[in-house]
């Protein structure tokens, strides 16, 4: 037995190596064949980069969220790659039996810790294994393992299962063969084992250890000769590439891809709008063209659904899972490698860059994946379906849970920039939008004298820059009213609520003449970038010139308004405004401070300025915007401001905060209609009708919009009762402020912290 372990041991860790480091090089090799990335953007501050990775593997971050299935996982990750030693163990165990590490083979606090990572390295597997078959996909879109590769998950729990069984008997055998004497803490848990053994003669002994020495080594070997010869097999190489992938993430400190979009680039340059190089590739088109990190994210891809989980895509019956997307683009990429890497590929002219003599040991299946187009029906042999790019609302569900940083926003936009830049391929409903923004710089095509029309409803003036002040000197904040609160009916709603509390609470505030065009969120979203740019550097200009910069002939600002005269505080109502302004606009020269309104309004409730007094009775739920929450992280002034609200209960609805689901108006979803599967909005209107609330509150106008629409038509149906409210935020402590409060009743508070702004 001995001899037949070692022979086939050493054969299979041979063959193992020499196929594993052939796979490394081919993993490389196509990492290479994606667009570099604009310099220092994912090399940044290289400590906080490796402190981000230590902190996210070893305190399991993104994992932990999912309860007991986080716990198992750790101990599975981290044993495997702190007991690779065992293996190194096992290797002389196949030689001598009674065989230890020199060192360390016999020091207590190392035999502890094996004796404990392997057993909850078992004990973790067993767990995952009933977890998986608990989720087993079913008819339907409900596990999140329905599209994943079962077989290949199976082959690797078994392979953990076999490889964790034999490191706790090798370590049992080990403990017999030296004659533990009583209870000795290097055995704390296999002591019984151990002891069993030591009633078995030395021959038995010897010939059980070579068994499972030679099983832990067959077993480990096989597994990695079977990875080796499949390098897109994500549930296994996740364990390799999760590291460099969580490195090279688009936040050094950790954050996730959401916010504000990656500006557009080609061959690893941002692109000039201004004039544009004339072979400029303008989005993706071929899997080659995204970044190399693009092609990384796919090969991480681990299978384990939980993007898809969250998805209000999939969850409402649509073609798009985030999960098997990135799958698709996974297996394109490592199917087409062949071809490209012979130089393969097409020029921007459509033209063949590689010749037929360097084509000709192209295996058939590369040349013919090569065919593929990258966006096409099932009848195109297309790998990415129209109807699946863009049922994304950019929500971000999918890469705030992604546990290996996988960035799908980022790569769904870049393939919508090319189909409506190039092929002009799009909903035909957005191109209503698109005009609109073009020709009156707002989605409604309304004409701009109309953005003033609410302030005719107020009974109180509202300085307005440019027509009753110069500049915002005079003022604390401009509230960005944006082009939902300042044209759309429901919103407009929140902009006067908004408006008549800053008043009350004696907030100085200034709004924009009624020039201001769109952010160009939709636009950018869709994919129309040079669109955005065009309606950001309007904007940006008019900020700055409003916060006292001066431009001359040529638009650049002044030496002497350089300095602006005002800290350039913004506060608005709009989440995608917020994003876009905050977090987009420093990427066309616009740096302001940006806030939403609940952390203003919170912040006044907390000093004082504003008292709710009056109470608003019945139960209220809370609907998280997207862009609020996921993107911006700002979950807590709405919730706040609702609790100092006397008479209010509120219920939070099964999915809410991180896991907040959307109301389907996101990523230009407002502009398009949905014809495939279940209303994204019903779906959540569905929600929130299980806690039978008497208020659905939200904090942004698209939700709102959204919401409302769903309501009515819950009411229309009889499923929702007549009273059933939708409002915003403002709206209800607007309610509650308006009664007259006795000054001499109420102790001033102290001063409340300003609330943080977007960066």
């Amino acid at each position: 037995m001995q001899l037949a372990a070692i022979i086939v041991s050493l054969v299979l860790i041979a063959v193992g190596v020499a196929l594993f480091g052939r796979a490394i090089l081919q993993i490389v090799q196509l990492m290479r064949l994606g667009q570099s990335v604009p310099a220092g953007t994912r090399t940044d501050l290289p400590l906080q980069r490796t402190l981000t990775v230590v902190r996210e593997f070893l305190g399991h971050t993104r994992m932990n969220r999912w309860g007991i299935v986080g716990f198992a996982h750790w101990f599975v990750a981290v044993g495997f790659l702190t007991l690779l030693l065992t293996i190194v163990n096992a290797i002389g165990q196949l030689f001598k039996a009674d065989w230890i590490l020199p060192v360390i083979g016999d020091w207590a606090p190392y035999n502890i810790y094996v004796e404990f990572m392997g057993t909850m390295t078992v004990l973790g597997i067993l767990v995952l294994i009933v977890v998986r078959q608990l989720s087993k996909p079913k008819p339907g879109r409900k596990s999140r393992f329905a599209g994943s590769k079962t077989g290949q998950a199976y082959f690797v729990e078994t392979v953990i299962l076999i490889v964790g069984v034999c490191i706790f008997t090798l370590h049992a055998l080990e403990g017999a063969q030296h004659h533990v004497d009583g209870y000795e803490a290097s055995f704390f848990i296999s002591y019984p084992v151990v002891s069993w053994f030591e009633g078995m003669d030395v021959s038995t002994l010897q010939n059980l250890t070579y068994f499972f020495a030679g099983l832990k080594i067959a077993t480990s070997f096989i597994w990695m000769i079977t990875v080796s010869v499949n390098i897109n097999m994500g549930v296994a190489w996740h364990r390799f590439l999760a590291f460099p992938n969580i490195w090279f993430k688009r936040n050094a400190k950790g954050a996730t891809a959401l916010g504000e979009l990656q500006p557009m680039t080609s061959g690893g340059a941002p692109i000039d709008w201004e004039d544009p190089a004339e072979d400029a590739v303008f989005g993706v088109s071929q899997v080659e063209q995204f970044s190399w990190k693009g092609l990384l994210d796919f090969s991480t891809c681990t299978e384990c659904g939980r993007c898809q989980s969250q998805c209000p895509a999939w969850n409402t019956g649509k073609p798009l899972s985030p999960k098997l997307l990135i799958m698709s683009l996974r297996d394109h990429a490592h199917a087409k490698a062949p071809y490209l890497l012979a130089g393969g590929g097409k020029s921007m002219e459509g033209e063949e860059k590689a010749t037929e003599e360097q084509l000709k040991d192209v295996p058939a299946a590369a040349l013919a994946e090569a065919e593929r187009p990258l966006i096409g029906t099932h009848e195109e042999n297309g790998v990415i379906d129209p109807d699946v790019l863009w049922s994304c609302t950019t929500c971000g569900a999918c890469v705030e849970q992604c546990p290996v940083d996988i960035e799908h926003i980022d790569h769904i936009v870049d393939m919508r920039r090319y189909q409506v830049m190039i092929e002009s391929a799009f909903p035909s409903e957005a191109g209503t939008m698109l005009k609109n923004l073009e020709k009156k710089g707002n989605p409604w095509g309304l004409a701009k004298k109309q953005r003033l029309e609410w302030l005719k409803e107020l009974d109180f003036e509202v300085p307005v820059v440019g027509k009753d002040i110069e500049d915002l000197t005079e003022v604390e904040y401009l509230y960005w009213v944006g082009c939902a609160g300042a044209l759309e009916d429901r919103a407009k709603k929140t902009t006067k609520a908004f408006a008549e509390l800053l008043h009350i609470a004696g907030v100085k505030f200034a709004i924009m003449g009624g020039d201001e065009k769109c952010t160009g969120d939709s636009a950018r979203r869709l994919g129309n970038e040079p669109l955005f740019q065009q309606l950001g550097q309007e904007n940006v200009m008019a900020l700055n010139m409003a916060f006292g910069e001066e431009y001359d002939d040529d638009g650049k600002v002044t030496d002497e308004s350089r300095k602006p005269k005002t800290a350039k505080k913004i506060v608005a109502t709009c989440p995608h405004c917020l994003n876009t302004i905050g977090n987009e606009y420093p990427q066309i020269g616009g740096d302001y401070e940006v806030i939403h309104h609940t952390q203003l309004l919170q912040h006044l409730v907390d000093e004082g300025k504003l008292v709710p007094v009056t109470p608003v009775e019945g139960i209220i739920t809370y609907h998280d915007p997207c862009y609020l929450g996921r993107h911006n992280k700002i979950y807590t002034p709405p919730r706040e401001i609702i609790a100092n609200v006397p008479g209010l209960r509120n219920e939070e609805m099964h999915r809410h905060k991180e896991r907040g689901f959307c109301c389907g108006a996101g990523g230009a979803r407002m502009w398009m209609e949905e014809r495939i599967g279940k209303r994204i909005n019903t779906e959540r209107v569905d929600e929130a009708l299980s806690l039978n609330p008497d208020i659905v509150s939200t904090a942004c106008p698209f939700c709102l919009v959204m919401l409302t629409d769903s309501v009515n038509g819950k009411k229309n149906d009889g499923k929702a009762k007549e009273s059933l409210q939708v409002v915003d935020v403002a709206q209800l402590l607007l309610e509650s402020v308006k009664t007259p409060v006795d000054p001499a009743g109420d102790e001033e508070s102290a001063d409340a912290p300003e609330p943080e702004p977007v960066k």
